[in-house]
């Protein structure tokens, strides 16, 4: 067999393999691929649609930037990711390690595309040269499809980073590797570790590394959709303690044809019952419906759950659904709610150490440190007011200024009173007030209000400073 024909006869053979849980798996592969790589560069409003900032020290959701002290929403997020992986494990077990896991997808470019499509790593035999020449072709071969995964792997590091650094931040800072040596360590040492990872660690990652198997076997239940080899139909393999009786049922229509195993990414035998290691995807089924097609039998692996293959049907609204579905719908509600609280500025207010200060005149001045932060898209001038308290004023600053977006500013303020405003002969008196904050070009949008103490001496320390 030529080279040529060999690869056409892979590629043939490759095709074959284009079965229905085959053909839907891959599309699905694809689209993931192409939402991860596209999300990052998706803005709205000039913000991004998910990105969790290091250098902005902002989370951007859904086109709305939120600072760091607005942080209230990861919780509501978390617990959604919680929820909807309990929830998905619990109605379709590890479908998400089989059709969406990024573990997943690197193997199948790797396995399937790089060494098999692109290379022919995977095709049958060519008689025609000596097993010494084929093994050397194929190590040859090995490294080339190293060298391709590597490149794809560093695309994929990058998009990992992107969620992290916005893309026009990243492609600015690789334009100058030398000065940012930390994110070119990250996107380096991602790349290495998922290069070790899908080349030589494999599907163990997903037996031994990943936690996800791990807990998946507290959320089982009866009506968990997964990989189901009827024994009642094929046979039975192994006994009740797992041993193996046979390859071949004495009676059943399984024939042994091992196409199941030979064909299973984690090296599992579907016949044996549920096992931590399968991660649902529906190879198996795959490879058992052509061989029972040309017996013209049905295939013994189904994608169903143990209550329908006794029962014929799965009880999919059951009370874990439906809590998880109920949480999820609390936490998701939270999060719309929360962000909707969304502010457009930010202010902090400290005292200084000082506690107050009296003038010769009479006149007692507070001093305080306020932060503003423009959390906008745009620039603003700000200014504030002291709200229901007509005898306390702003002495400095005396105008609104200007802070960009994103930007922050710490102004020395300086409020007073020329009143008698509290009457106290040997205490300070603290009198709570309410500082308002608000771009001048938008007070009814852009406002904020926070809570501040003003001290007022007293009487004893009044008179001690006019009798000086």
């Amino acid at each position: 067999m030529e080279p040529a024909q060999d690869a056409k006869g892979f590629k043939q053979d490759f095709m074959k393999r284009w079965t229905p849980y085959f053909k839907k798996r891959y599309v699905l592969f694809f689209i993931v691929s192409i939402v991860s790589l596209v999300i990052p560069f998706i803005k709205l409003n000039g913000n991004h649609v998910f990105l969790l900032s290091f250098d902005r020290k902002q989370l951007q959701l859904m086109g709305v930037a939120f600072d760091m002290q607005e942080f209230y929403l990861m919780p509501f997020l978390l617990i959604m990711m919680f929820m909807f992986v309990f929830f998905l494990t619990t109605l379709g077990g590890r479908v998400w390690c089989g059709w969406a896991c990024p573990q997943t997808i690197f193997r199948a470019i790797y396995r399937d595309f790089i060494e098999g499509w692109l290379l022919g790593m995977h095709s049958r035999r060519n008689k025609q040269k000596s097993a010494k020449m084929e093994k050397l072709e194929n190590k040859a071969k090995k490294v080339v499809a190293i060298l391709i995964w590597t490149l794809l792997a560093f695309v994929a590091a990058s998009n990992f980073m992107w969620y992290f650094i916005p893309p026009e931040d990243f492609f600015a800072y690789m334009a100058n590797p030398s000065e940012h040596m930390v994110l070119l360590g990250f996107v380096g040492g991602v790349t290495l570790f998922l290069v070790y990872d899908v080349v030589w660690l494999a599907e163990n990652f997903c037996i031994y590394v990943c936690p996800y198997a791990r807990i998946q076997s507290v959320m089982y239940d009866n009506n968990t959709i997964m990989e189901i080899y009827d024994d009642k139909r094929g046979g039975v393999i192994y006994d009740q303690s797992g041993h193996k009786i046979a390859d071949k049922p004495s009676e059943g229509d399984c024939v042994g044809c091992m196409a199941c195993v030979n064909v299973c990414p984690t090296h599992i035998d579907i016949r044996k019952g549920l096992q931590l290691e399968c991660i649902n995807c529906l190879e198996c089924a795959d490879a058992c419906a052509p061989v029972m097609a040309s017996l013209g039998k049905e295939n013994l692996i189904q994608w169903t759950s143990y209550e329908a293959m006794e029962t014929g049907k799965t009880k999919i609204f059951r009370f874990r659904i439906i809590a998880y579905i109920v949480m999820l719908t609390m936490a998701f509600s939270g999060l719309l709610l929360m962000g909707s609280k969304k502010e457009h500025m930010l202010l902090n207010i400290n005292r200084t150490t000082e506690l107050y200060a009296v003038k010769d005149s009479g006149i007692v001045e507070n001093h305080y440190t306020f932060l503003f932060q423009n959390t906008d898209s745009k620039e603003h001038d700000y200014y504030f007011e002291v709200v229901g308290n007509e005898d306390i004023k702003i002495s400095r600053p005396t105008e609104p200024f200007k802070l960009n977006a994103g930007s922050k500013a710490n102004k020395v303020v300086v409020l007073y009173t020329d009143k008698e405003i509290a009457k106290n002969d040997r205490k300070d008196t603290p009198i709570a007030i309410k500082i308002r904050s608000f771009a001048v070009d938008d007070k009814q949008k852009i406002v904020v209000e926070r809570d501040a103490v003003f001290f007022y001496p007293s009487t004893e320390v009044l008179n001690e400073k006019k009798a000086k």
